[in-house]
C-alpha cells in the first residue's frame, strides 16, 4: 500500500502543472506560490438553486470563485502523517490559516461586487462547517459521479482508514462573500500589500 501511493502522489505532481493550466486556475497571491493551499477560478454557477443562510441566493450563472486545494501539496504533507486524526487537524489548519488570504484576494478583486460566494466540491468536508463553509449535496447524479470518480485518488491517499463502510460523498460547499471578508479579514486593506485592485484577473 506505501509502495502505491507512493507511486500515485508521484504520478500526481507530474500531472499537477497540466490540470493548472487546463483549468484556469490562479494563486491567490503570485508572490507567494509555494505557501499557498488554494487555487481558484471565477466561474458561472451551474447546479441548482441554492439559498444561503444568510439569504444569498445562488442561481444559475451567477458568478462565484471556486476555490481547488493545491492536492499535491496538501498530500505530500499528509503522507508524513500516520493517523486520520492528525491527518484531519492538519487539513482544517491550512485550510483555517489559508481563509484571511482568499478574503483578501476578493475584496481586492477588480470584479468583486459580481462575486456572490466562494465554492467548492470535495469529499473532504468534515470540519468544514466551523470554518463557516456550508454543505449542500450534489443533485446532478452524472456530476456527482464524476467528482467521486475524479476525486477517489486524494480519497485513497489522504486517509489511512481505506475500507470504512461509509465513505465520504462529496459535497458542495459554499460560504457567502460577505462572511468570508467579515469574519476572515474585518479591517481595511493597506494598499501596500501584494493583492492591488490593478493585479487581480480580470472576470472571464
Amino acid at each position: 500500500m506505501h509502495k502505491i501511493r507512493s507511486y500515485f502522489l508521484s504520478l500526481w505532481n507530474l500531472i499537477d502543472p497540466l490540470y493548472y493550466v487546463f483549468t484556469r486556475l490562479s494563486y491567490i497571491d503570485q508572490h507567494n506560490r509555494k505557501n499557498q493551499i488554494f487555487r481558484v477560478r471565477l466561474t458561472r454557477y451551474k447546479g441548482r438553486s441554492v439559498i444561503l443562510s444568510d439569504g444569498t441566493s445562488i442561481h444559475k450563472n451567477d458568478f462565484l470563485l471556486k476555490i481547488h486545494l493545491h492536492n499535491v501539496k496538501i498530500l505530500k504533507d499528509l503522507y508524513q502523517l500516520d493517523n486520520d486524526f492528525r491527518k484531519g487537524l492538519y487539513l482544517y489548519n491550512s485550510i483555517k490559516n489559508s481563509l484571511p488570504g482568499l478574503a483578501r484576494f476578493i475584496h481586492n478583486h477588480k470584479d468583486e461586487k459580481r462575486i456572490k460566494a466562494i465554492i467548492g466540491v470535495t469529499m473532504l468536508h468534515q470540519g468544514s462547517e466551523r470554518l463557516g463553509f456550508e454543505i449542500h449535496s450534489i443533485q446532478n447524479k452524472a456530476y456527482l459521479r464524476f467528482k467521486q470518480i475524479a476525486q477517489f485518488p486524494i480519497y485513497f491517499l489522504s486517509t489511512v482508514n481505506q475500507h470504512r463502510k461509509n465513505k465520504p460523498i462529496p459535497k458542495y460547499l459554499f460560504m457567502p462573500k460577505q462572511d468570508l471578508i467579515e469574519k476572515y479579514y474585518p479591517m481595511p486593506f493597506p494598499e501596500t500589500d501584494h493583492f492591488k485592485r490593478s493585479e487581480a484577473p480580470p472576470m472571464r
